[in-house]
């Protein structure tokens, strides 16, 4: 089995939730502290042995190609200003690892977003599939984890994560046999279902790895249940065909910053942890609490 060296980013999304912060930017480039969001799903990755990342952007991502590549003018400030401190922050994304840039000219669905960037994929090449809203605060790569479930079974594997069971209509829900160490094999696969239909409260976190045959049925699909090309569907068809997919409970939580109030709440522990300003941000939160 080879190793998996690939990932896809698809970031053409408008984070139209994020509005109007994202009318100019690109939602996965809005910051947690220091860092954009982006950033640090991207060394989540390196981490776990990836070695090229694929975005698959749209109009209005450019700044996302501007962060991870070289830059000479502000390289040359830093330099005269002494800040080599900071330089070696800038030098460390540049190099994080190898970055290549498709567009997904029309929003057709995570899974018309994936053949955009097929072309880049081996033949028989599994590949890691990462959403811009994954971030997780773990002392274990989620990406690692998901990778060493894939190394076990050889097959595809989708990451997990429990959700409150008012929530799962939010989500992709999985139903399958509790394998142990949290790995499922899974039976069913469930797109936003109402609560009383989920076949439990384990939703997709958008860890992904997929396997050529994958990118086999999407392929051909022309379009899925709900008119787009969706990973969803390739997934129903995969269990349809009796090919195995499993699911991986990600140990760690599960920081969604597809939303304001989660997002919120991810600069807030990542705040505490940071060295610069943890120990002030956790005064004031302490100096907040009587107040509310």
């Amino acid at each position: 089995m080879q190793k998996i060296k690939k990932a896809i980013f698809p970031v053409a999304g408008f984070g139209t939730r994020f509005l109007p912060a994202t009318k100019a930017q690109p939602k996965e480039m809005l910051p947690v502290v220091d860092k954009p969001v982006i950033q640090y799903l991207v060394e989540s990755a390196v981490a776990a042995g990836i070695e090229e990342i694929i975005f698959v952007t749209g109009r209005g991502k450019r700044a996302i190609e501007d962060h991870f590549d070289y830059s000479y003018e502000l390289s040359k400030t830093l330099v005269e200003k002494n800040k080599l401190d900071l330089i070696k922050k800038v030098q460390a994304i540049e190099s994080l690892a190898k970055f290549s840039y498709v567009r997904q000219p029309i929003p057709l669905g995570d899974g018309h977003a994936v053949l955009c960037a097929a072309h880049l994929i081996e033949p028989g090449e599994a590949v890691l599939v990462m959403f811009g809203d994954t971030l997780y605060d773990a002392e274990i790569s989620p990406v690692t984890q998901v990778m060493e479930t894939y190394e076990k079974y050889g097959d595809t594997v989708i990451g997990l994560s429990e959700v409150d069971k008012k929530d799962v209509s939010q989500f992709g829900v999985m139903g399958g046999i509790d394998l142990g160490d949290g790995v499922y094999e899974v039976k069913q696969f469930v797109e936003k279902p109402a609560m009383e239909d989920a076949p439990s409260n384990l939703v997709q976190v958008g860890i992904n790895i997929i396997t050529p045959d994958i990118i086999e049925i999407l392929s051909r699909m022309d379009k899925g249940k709900s008119g787009e090309i969706r990973l969803a569907d390739a997934y129903d068809e995969m269990l349809q065909q009796n090919k195995p997919i499993y699911g991986k409970k990600i140990e760690g939580e599960w920081l969604d910053t597809g939303n304001k109030l989660n997002f919120i709440k991810a600069t807030i522990k990542f705040g505490l942890k940071n060295k610069e300003i943890g120990a002030d941000l956790n005064q004031f939160l302490k100096d907040l609490l009587p107040k509310l």
